[in-house]
């Protein structure tokens, strides 16, 4: 059963926390970043970019030694304070939709990834495992949180609710409008009655963060065998992570965008989409697909929509009733020639929350010739999935809520 312990975080004074908060670091342009610390001498980005104090690039193992530094010398300078006692949190996000999110910040186990409990649904690449691996055992934290989900639970709920009545320890909105809270659970009696509820739990679900987890596993078999005294117990056998009830998961789509037609004319496209979908020309009106196995397509100033013929269309197991694998599978495999998702340079992904209007405005610039909408993959069809010890091709689904670096960190 699933084996959530509370630890002693890391984490910003509460005057400095709206200033070290940063998105991912991915997720900046390289003038967005240089922007932010600019200006901020307090942001995480400052730690995970040491390079930008001597203007220069770096990586390897010199990066990792110069994070490390960063670090500490921001708990050195009481940006950072750690906890007296091992702790729950409670961490609550309320976008600009004013969509909530509600979940407990806790350590889950390496071993509990190992043995299935906690289950994939995304293949992960081994040299990615690898450098991240290296990047933890050097630097000694991790402080974003892998994003889990586990059914819904009235004892948990119940703790949750009853502390988020408290003032928070947090509270701040970010310059895009979303709101975030951070509530402390110390009391004995609480983190028992957690432990007991998630050990109840069969299973828990990675939504997002499926390398991160992989490395922190890799890592905690590493210092396993170079700890003659190990118990089981070190930090090092768990990874920070945040845990939300699958009602509060919101999965957003990917859309498709490709460069050209595989030296196919347009009408030569449309017959050979003819034997996998019941094709309707729906002009320039913007159309969305409303239900499983129905997308949208957009080429030529004119939206289509393809209904895909299930008496052709084989559904052998989970994966294959997923919407991005029957796409994959019927049209840009066979049709465009798109062999590897991850890899070919004529395909690109934006998300369901650019919307489908953002497909539009992309062929409409000339960069792509076709665009194609779908419908979002359910909680229940990414359970399904993993269940079967199935992986979803890449770009499956996005997922929030979407975590802050540097709220709580979690060292090894």
């Amino acid at each position: 059963m699933a084996k959530i312990h509370p630890f002693k975080a890391v984490r910003p004074t509460r005057d400095k926390v709206n200033l070290v908060a940063s998105r991912s670091y991915q997720s900046y342009t390289s003038f967005e970043r240089d922007s932010r610390m600019d200006y901020n001498p307090y942001s995480f980005l400052h730690i995970v970019n040491p390079g930008y104090k001597y203007h220069k690039e770096i990586s390897g193992e010199e990066r990792y030694k110069l994070v490390r530094n960063r670090y500490l010398e921001f708990k050195e300078d009481e940006i950072f304070m750690q906890e007296d006692s091992s702790c729950y949190y409670i961490y609550k996000i309320v976008n600009r939709e004013q969509e909530s999110f509600c979940g407990i910040i806790a350590a889950a186990s390496a071993e509990d990834y190992h043995n299935d409990i906690i289950k994939k649904h995304e293949d992960t690449l081994q040299h990615r495992e690898s450098t991240f691996k290296e990047y933890l055992k050097t630097v000694g934290f991790n402080a974003e949180p892998v994003l889990l989900t586990y059914p819904d639970n009235d004892s948990i709920s119940k703790i949750i609710s009853e502390t988020v009545g408290a003032r928070a320890e947090y509270e701040f909105t970010t310059t895009n409008r979303d709101t975030h809270y951070l509530w402390k659970i110390e009391n004995q009696k609480s983190i028992h009655e957690i432990q007991e509820a998630f050990s109840s739990i069969e299973t828990i679900y990675i939504a997002d963060g499926h390398h991160r987890s992989a490395s922190s596993y890799l890592l905690s078999q590493d210092l396993k065998e170079n700890n003659p005294e190990h118990s089981g117990d070190e930090a090092y056998n768990f990874f920070m992570s945040y845990l939300i009830p699958e009602s509060d998961l919101k999965i957003y789509e990917f859309n498709r965008l490709v460069k050209d037609l595989n030296g196919l004319s347009k009408e030569e496209f449309l017959i050979k989409l003819d034997e996998w979908f019941r094709i309707e020309n729906r002009g320039p009106e913007v159309y969305r697909p409303s239900k499983p196995h129905h997308f949208s397509m957009y080429i030529d100033d004119e939206f289509y929509s393809l209904y895909l013929r299930k008496t052709t269309y084989e559904f052998t197991d989970a994966l294959e009733e997923l919407d991005a694998q029957i796409l994959y599978k019927t049209v840009l495999k066979p049709i465009l020639g798109i062999e590897d998702l991850r890899t070919d340079t004529r395909i690109e992904y934006s998300h369901g929350k650019n919307g489908i209007v953002m497909v539009k405005s992309e062929v409409d610039n000339g960069e792509y010739k076709v665009g194609f909408g779908l419908f979002p993959a359910s909680v229940e069809q990414v359970k399904k999935i993993a269940d079967q010890g199935l992986k979803m091709p890449p770009k499956s689904t996005y997922i929030e809520p979407k975590l802050r670096s540097g709220i709580t960190i979690y060292e090894f």
